[in-house]
């Protein structure tokens, strides 16, 4: 499979490119040249197989001559091997509504089972090519933990995690920030999760400064992230699907990634109806897809961090498919938002968008009115970013097999489960040592030449 980016379809691309590039040097983000589409019968015989052994099947297509079959299989296995679940994901079922628990991993989120991946993707790469590599991210909260965890320790990579300091919940913080591995380093900005990810943009756009760390990303846009994502909406399909209704699903989402894969399942061949795209106040995603605005505002600090978010990187791919493949109206589109601050959508496109997608905003009150809710009905806790996607259902009269995906352990979020229903969400005993670990990070001001420096003093 080869891959193009958004913003120039004349070169191509191998996996290696894409997974090490994670950001294509003119800006845009790669996608797939062609898609491996799969037959209803295909799908169907899916159903069989472990998560494990699912995920080999729909991952090998993307990755081209950068393994063998053999060597993803081990790497896959290695990979989900530290997961509280054999099958990687767990379900419940609350009332009229399927919870896909996404957060099992060693960190408590989804973003574990992509990242476990990619980590084991950068130790094969490295071992090979025998170079050294500086991964550069930013975080709103839960990919920080989960890209700490999958490279702390490796030969020949260091990581740098930038967080907005002090708008990341302390569970969130911790988890990041009180390891002892040399090679992770991390740093608080002060500023917003838009400012931590407009500064790695920066530094991924001076072509100097990257090439001389030789600078890899592991932020929601790397393709490999996607790909690994969109094997769980197959997974959860097969596991609870009737197949006389339709499956929808309801995404907690800030930067649009893991909807984005849901969607990228769906062009697969998966029969997915419905994706909810369900936001906080931070609603730009909502207002876009609801209205044909997509403007940012100011970001609101809430109860759900990890959707603080006013710029939604990945949704330059869903862009570029309204735009019929065109890289060059993408480009200008792109452009546009960067200078105007400003993408309208017209009535075509947005027809488009609701052929796969729908929206829901989630104040707080109602955020913490799901969590009681859900509590007093079923006695189980929802963290609030997965209240926000199944309280997202409430807002549209959806029939059939509905999946709500569940971003993260609701220990992670002790405040606004304390000010919902007055419980203590426990932290599962094998991580709660970090609560008494020191930590280790560095304050520096949003100010990219201060930011680069200090990156360049530890490579």
């Amino acid at each position: 499979m080869r891959y193009v980016s958004t913003r120039d379809t004349s070169k191509t691309f191998e996996f290696k490119d894409v997974f090490i590039k994670g950001l294509a040097d003119d800006g845009g983000l790669f996608i797939p040249e062609k898609l491996t589409k799969y037959t209803e019968n295909e799908v169907k015989d899916f159903k069989k197989l472990s998560y494990s052994e699912l995920a080999k099947k729909i991952v090998y297509p993307f990755i081209g001559n950068f393994m063998s079959q053999a060597e993803l299989s081990k790497i896959i296995d290695k990979s989900y091997s530290a997961f509280r679940r054999d099958n990687v994901v767990d379900f419940i079922k609350l009332g009229d509504r399927t919870v896909l628990e996404l957060f099992h991993g060693p960190t408590l989120a989804f973003k574990d089972v992509a990242m476990q991946l990619l980590g084991s993707f950068y130790e094969y790469y490295l071992n090979n090519e025998n170079q050294k590599i500086n991964i550069v991210v930013a975080t709103s909260g839960d990919t920080g933990a989960a890209a700490i965890d999958a490279i702390k320790g490796k030969k020949n990579v260091n990581i740098f995690v930038l967080h907005p300091d002090n708008r990341v919940s302390p569970v969130q913080r911790k988890l990041m920030t009180t390891g002892k591995d040399e090679n992770v380093f991390n740093i608080a900005i002060k500023g917003n999760f838009d400012d931590c990810q407009n500064l790695v943009k920066s530094m991924f756009a001076d072509k100097k400064f990257s090439n001389d760390i030789k600078m890899s990303g592991v932020n929601s846009i790397n393709w490999a992230r996607i790909i690994a994502q969109s094997v769980y909406y197959f997974y959860s399909y097969l596991s609870v699907e009737d197949a006389n209704e339709p499956t929808n699903f309801s995404v907690p989402t800030g930067n649009f990634g893991d909807v984005y894969a849901g969607y990228l399942a769906k062009k697969m061949g998966l029969p997915i109806d419905k994706l909810i795209v369900a936001t906080n106040q931070n609603d730009i995603l909502h207002r876009a897809i609801s209205k044909g605005s997509y403007e940012a505002e100011k970001v609101s600090e809430t109860i759900s961090p990890s959707m603080d978010i006013q710029i939604a990187s990945n949704f330059e791919r869903l862009i570029f498919d309204l735009n019929n493949g065109d890289d060059q109206q993408t480009s200008l589109d792109m452009k546009n938002i960067k200078e105007k601050g400003q993408y309208l959508i017209n009535d075509d496109k947005l027809n488009k968008i609701s052929e796969n997608f729908l929206s829901a905003r989630m104040s707080e009150d109602e955020t913490l009115e799901v969590i009681k809710n859900v509590y007093e009905k079923f006695a189980v806790v929802l963290d609030p970013h997965t209240a926000i996607g199944y309280g997202a259902f409430d807002k549209h009269n959806l029939k059939g097999n509905n999946i709500v995906l569940a971003t993260a352990h609701p220990c992670k979020f002790p405040g606004a489960i304390q000010s919902a229903i007055n419980v203590k969400a426990e932290l599962p005993n094998e991580l709660t040592f970090v609560l008494d670990q020191k930590e280790n990070y560095d304050i520096v001001e949003n100010d990219i030449e201060k930011v680069k420096q200090h990156i360049k003093d530890r490579t």
